[in-house]
């Protein structure tokens, strides 16, 4: 009879503990489950405040997502977390390195970017905590005219997302014996982030009117959402290239199925003119002009 008891109370026990990590395990997909992304999906610029102030949020989590072999330079990630300091109220600020494989495209759409977000991002807001998702890509962006000087080294399609072209930042960078690697990655960092701030009219409202205006593939002169301010970080030359004022025949502004879109996708022509301007300097880096800095204080930010 004893021995019997023991085999039930042992049969008892054995159930118990199955139970429990079945529980166990439930509760961990449920909270897995529980993540809520749409926060993160939101249009460029709707972030705007969040970012700026503590009034919601008071870290920011940056998940910097990059293809083997193009992570970015430590020297421009600090650069990078140095401005945001400048011109947020955040100063927690947390990087976290997710290196990934190469797609292996010889061009990437914004959409395919997009698609690579939803298969790899893992950092979204939570609590008082904001997350970015930073992609550094090994293939350069669909529509680049090499020969006419028209590349695209980054684009900002979300409120909390952007991609770096960084194999085509180091083309460029490599053009310059002046110039770093680091030096445009920060430049091309800053000013995408610049439109996560909000700026130019998109997000965070202008004090005083500032934004250029570029022709449309209609003839037509619409406003970019960048600045018409000499030497300015988020100036509209930075985006079209050159002085031709025409949009990039590439995926500048465009819309795709999903909704993805790009508020910005910054073109290479006259980033090295503009830090070659700097150099000798302090830094090689471009500012924001004064317009900006208005725009960015009225919003919640430093």
């Amino acid at each position: 009879m004893n021995k019997f008891k023991s085999l039930f109370l042992v049969g008892i026990i054995a159930f118990s503990v199955s139970c429990s990590k079945s529980s166990s395990d439930s509760d961990g997909d449920n909270e897995e489950a529980k993540v809520d992304k749409a926060a993160n999906l939101l249009a460029t610029g709707d972030s705007a405040k969040d970012i700026l102030s503590n009034e919601t949020y008071d870290k920011l989590l940056i998940e910097i997502a990059y293809v083997t072999g193009f992570k970015p330079t430590e020297a421009a990630m600090a650069d990078f977390t140095e401005y945001l300091q400048e011109h947020t109220f955040k100063e927690d600020i947390e990087l976290i390195y997710n290196e990934l494989s190469s797609p292996s495209e010889d061009e990437l759409t914004l959409q395919e970017i997009a698609d690579l977000e939803t298969s790899n991002r893992t950092a979204f807001n939570t609590g008082s905590t904001l997350a970015i998702y930073i992609y550094f890509a090994d293939a350069p962006a669909e529509g680049d005219d090499l020969e006419g000087g028209l590349v695209t080294l980054g684009a900002v399609y979300r409120n909390t997302s952007m991609v770096i072209h960084e194999v085509t930042v180091r083309d460029l960078a490599s053009l310059s014996s002046s110039i770093s690697e680091a030096d445009v990655e920060t430049t091309t960092l800053n000013h995408e982030f610049g439109h996560l701030f909000g700026l130019v009219n998109l997000g965070t409202d202008m004090v005083n009117d500032h934004e250029s205006e570029s022709e449309n593939e209609d003839g037509q002169l619409v406003g970019d959402n960048h600045c018409n301010q000499a030497v300015c970080l988020m100036r509209a030359e930075l985006q079209f290239g050159g002085s031709s004022g025409k949009f990039l025949p590439s995926n500048a502004l465009a819309q795709y199925e999903d909704g993805v879109k790009s508020g910005c996708t910054l073109s290479g022509t006259t980033v090295l003119s503009l830090l070659q301007q700097n150099t000798g300097k302090t830094t090689n880096t471009v500012p924001l002009d004064a317009e900006c800095l208005l725009d960015i204080q009225a919003n919640g930010g430093r």
